[in-house]
């Protein structure tokens, strides 16, 4: 993951700005917990500011776009993070475990430092049903179902969870993969694909940009898609996933 964004994400807080939306849904999510771990914290995104918080993150390029009012950021790795046992109240992880070396020790070490939850932005790639990835990047989906870890996966080792849909607002600030569901012209600028990191590991990305150019240009996907344009929100497979520590840590492997 370091190297990936090293090399992609300069300027990457230019377009990965936090939501309101899926930050009041995020922070809900975390309840009362004081103090916090984000894990794969980037620049710094949907970090509470009403609580303590630690950042970790093993991209120097991220790191150096962190804000002074920032939480403080430690370069570290999601599977072997420099804490002891239940040092904080949650551990948070947000559209990050893709990029984990090892999906399972990373999420064995959130539930190893947080004291009584875990709470993680994901997505569901069984569920994740997106026009951009069907018709036109259908590599992006051969990539993350490899290395996006399913739900049965975190069930297994995270043992009890809650799984809750987290549909994306047609008028999303935060330009991850399915930000721009409703505004499909934006996936033709270099700058907004700079900041999605399932471009940076697909092959032939020109191919699939003239298909999307030209069914644009033609009406191919607004005849294909037009529905989508009177929904305010869209349920693309992202999912908000909790689990209490309460009952017990991990499952034994």
């Amino acid at each position: 993951m370091a190297q990936l964004y090293d090399e992609i994400g300069i300027g990457y807080k230019n377009y990965r700005r936090p939501d309101p939306r899926l930050a009041s849904a995020i922070h809900q999510a975390l309840g009362e917990a004081r103090s916090v771990v984000n894990i794969g914290a980037g620049a710094g995104s949907y970090e509470p500011t009403d609580r303590a918080v630690i950042a970790v993150e093993p991209s120097l390029a991220m790191i150096h776009q962190r804000q002074p009012d920032h939480a403080p950021v430690v370069q570290a790795s999601a599977t072997d993070l420099p804490f002891r046992e239940a040092a904080f109240d949650a551990a948070l992880a947000i559209l990050t475990m893709h990029h984990w070396p090892d999906r399972v020790r990373g999420l064995t070490e959130m539930a190893r430092v947080a004291r009584n939850r875990v709470v993680i932005v994901t997505w569901d790639a069984e569920a994740f049903d997106f026009w951009l990835i069907a018709d036109y990047f259908p590599e992006i989906a051969e990539i993350d179902r490899g290395i996006c870890p399913s739900m049965a996966t975190l069930k297994e080792t995270l043992r009890d969870i809650e799984v809750h849909p987290l549909p994306v607002p047609h008028d999303c600030i935060d330009g991850f993969l399915g930000a721009y569901w409703r505004r499909p012209h934006a996936y033709l600028d270099a700058g907004v694909r700079s900041a999605i990191s399932a471009f940076a590991k697909i092959t032939n990305v020109d191919s699939g940009l003239a298909r999307l150019r030209d069914d644009l240009n033609c009406g191919t996907w607004e005849r294909r898609y037009g529905d989508l344009l009177h929904q305010s929100a869209c349920d693309l497979g992202y999912r908000l996933v909790i689990s209490e520590r309460t009952s017990g840590g991990v499952a034994s492997k």
